[in-house]
């Protein structure tokens, strides 16, 4: 720095063994303007005089050799205790810096020889504020980035443990220390990710949650990416469900289904990676499409999860019901959904089939007039019978 070669050994002296009382002097002067710097804990405050001694320091070297300082200036942000950034955000740390220069604005001029000298430091303190300022954002976003590498590299542990359905205890710390609401009802959607480029895929997803207001958990698996995310999905969320779907690559994504917390989302998972394998059988699947709705295809690609849910919902109530209800939706999906023709096989009034039908729907929340619930009907009743023969139920 141009300037500095016209200071005397007496003033760059006097600057050094004032380092002590000026770190002190913005200590105080900190204490006084900040309700909040009074509230830290003592060790944080010594922590803060700490920094403020190396910066003092700093600038005395700084006045003999600018170069080899800047290098100290950043090293004394960068060597600060790790935990001063979680008792002091950037916002108020520009706020010492500014109140810190201040002080040396004031007293710093006042240690040189004569005025000319005095000149010299005042426009030293300011260039030297510059430099301080620069290597504190620096020191900042530095941590800014591993913080948020490691919570990158936790959110992939928490999906993944989702997806391996690891022990409740370590997956819910995991995801509280993200911030997860551990009480928060979960879905897991998955499908394939927009862009091969991470922050790409970071990007879409989260934008979405933020939009949607809801918290979310992603993970990129090789092909396919895994996204977790909180809140209802009722009829009033459908919405919701659909504006994260847009976050996902071209192809299908699949739901799982609602559960009450995040202890829970492996079933969630485990359903909606079953759907997406077996997703292919059905061309026209809306998107999203909910696990549940994949049931035929499920079983028919081997779920024995999907073949229970199959026979829970849909075979066992037709049965319990009575066999006039299962054989008139048989008859029915025989006669290819003809009703006259089914009333003709079972001998009744073509009202009474219908009766049937109706109740048949009722208990298993599908119409066999549909061909869609007609399929699930179909590979119900045919799974059913198949664990009947196996001894199975």
């Amino acid at each position: 720095m141009s300037g500095t070669s016209e200071l005397s050994a007496g003033t760059m002296d006097a600057v050094e063994r004032a380092s002590g009382k000026l770190a002190a002097a913005a200590l105080a002067a900190m204490e006084e303007q900040f309700a909040w710097f009074g509230r830290m804990p003592a060790d944080q405050r010594a922590n803060v005089l700490l920094v403020a001694q190396h910066g003092v320091a700093g600038f005395a070297a700084w006045l003999r050799d600018p170069q080899e300082a800047l290098r100290m200036t950043t090293d004394t942000f960068r060597g600060a205790p790790r935990d001063l950034s979680r008792w002091i955000s950037l916002r108020q740390t520009v706020e010492m810096v500014r109140v810190s220069l201040q002080v040396f604005e004031d007293m710093v001029p006042d240690l040189a020889a004569d005025a000319a000298e005095h000149a010299v430091l005042s426009e030293a303190v300011l260039r030297y504020g510059r430099e301080v300022a620069f290597a504190s954002a620096m020191s900042y976003a530095s941590a800014a980035e591993a913080r948020g590498a490691w919570d990158a590299r936790l959110e992939a542990l928490v999906v993944d443990g989702i997806v391996r359905g690891d022990a409740e205890e370590s997956l819910l710390s995991r995801a509280a220390a993200l911030g997860w609401d551990p009480a928060a009802e979960a879905t897991v959607l998955v499908g394939n990710p927009p862009s091969d480029d991470p922050p790409t895929v970071v990007y879409e997803v989260r934008s979405r949650a933020a939009r949607a207001g809801r918290a979310v958990l992603l993970g990129v698996q090789g092909s396919r990416l895994v996204v977790v995310f909180a809140g209802p999905t009722g009829a009033a969320d459908h919405g919701v469900m659909s504006r994260m779907a847009e976050a996902f690559g071209a192809g299908a994504v699949v739901a799982g289904p609602t559960v009450a917390s995040l202890a829970e989302a492996h079933r969630s998972s485990a359903d909606a990676l079953s759907g997406l394998r077996a997703v292919v059988a059905w061309p026209d699947a809306p998107r999203p499409v909910r696990s549940a709705d994949l049931l035929p295809e499920r079983a028919l690609a081997g779920d024995p999860e999907a073949e229970w849910q199959l026979i829970d919902r849909v075979a066992r109530p037709l049965e319990g019901a009575g066999g006039a209800l299962q054989e008139t939706v048989e008859a029915y999906l025989a006669a290819g959904g003809v009703l006259e023709t089914c009333a003709k096989q079972l001998f009744v009034h073509p009202n009474t089939v219908r009766y049937r039908l109706r109740k048949a729907a009722e208990l298993t929340g599908h119409s066999a007039s549909d061909p869609r619930d007609a399929l699930v009907l179909r590979v119900a009743l045919a799974v059913g019978r198949l664990s009947r023969s196996r001894g199975l139920w």
